[in-house]
């Protein structure tokens, strides 16, 4: 057990218990919903072929292309809408990661405005920037340039990672310049390789204010009650 002033019920009420295994089956999905509940987490987050589907109490959240952000932005906003129309109340999108490295910056604007348009006042819209892979690429005022134009472009939050991605997961750094990139006026989520609740804390005490975790249960049960 961590020393901290986060309870388990504070670190659960910033969760996004997440599903997105390509071999993820409709009973996995059913089965994850019910574990959220059960760990009274904040959303699910699924792959939105899975939707309709019942999350109770829970917020139902889905990806928009996924996970390499190379659709082109109308099929983004198609999917998101769609997800939207079949009960998502969140959706979090994948950037280009490409034309992030190679500094263009309004195409990023763009196809993040599309998919905002999209789904209107609807949906709560969480960019995802691929932050490993653009430190390693192409580095930090990168992470920062791509979350301000996220942020300008309507974006409710903005996101680290896919966890699919060779680069790696969410990073205390990346977090940071996220946050002062985007100040308070737009949540950061963490995700992709959180597996311990040090490392969540951490995430948290960064500037995280949404978890993404597939091993919910894991992390929160090393926060004390």
């Amino acid at each position: 057990m961590i020393t901290t002033d986060l309870t388990r019920r504070d670190v659960a009420a910033i969760v996004d218990h997440t599903l997105l295994k390509p071999e993820a089956t409709r009973s996995a999905a059913e089965a994850t919903a019910a574990e959220a509940a059960d760990l009274g987490v904040y959303a699910v987050c699924l792959s939105p072929s899975m939707l309709p589907i019942d999350t109770g109490a829970q917020k139902t959240c889905v990806v928009a292309g996924f996970p390499s952000g190379k659709h082109h932005s109308l099929v983004k906003a198609a999917e998101a809408r769609l997800a939207v129309d079949t009960g998502a109340h969140e959706v979090d999108m994948v950037i280009d990661v490409g034309a992030a490295i190679d500094g263009r910056f309004d195409e990023v604007f763009a196809d993040v405005l599309t998919v905002r348009e999209a789904v209107g006042d609807d949906a709560v819209l969480k960019v995802i920037i691929e932050s490993a892979a653009l430190l390693e690429f192409a580095g930090p005022e990168t992470v920062t340039e791509v979350a301000r134009r996220a942020a300008q472009a309507g974006a409710a939050f903005v996101k680290t990672s896919t966890g699919f991605h060779p680069s790696g997961g969410a990073s205390v750094q990346a977090v940071r310049l996220m946050r002062a990139a985007v100040g308070d006026r737009v949540g950061v989520k963490a995700s992709g390789g959180i597996r311990t609740a040090e490392f969540a804390a951490e995430l948290i005490a960064a500037g995280a204010t949404r978890l993404g975790l597939s091993g919910s249960r894991a992390v929160l049960d090393g926060f004390p009650d």
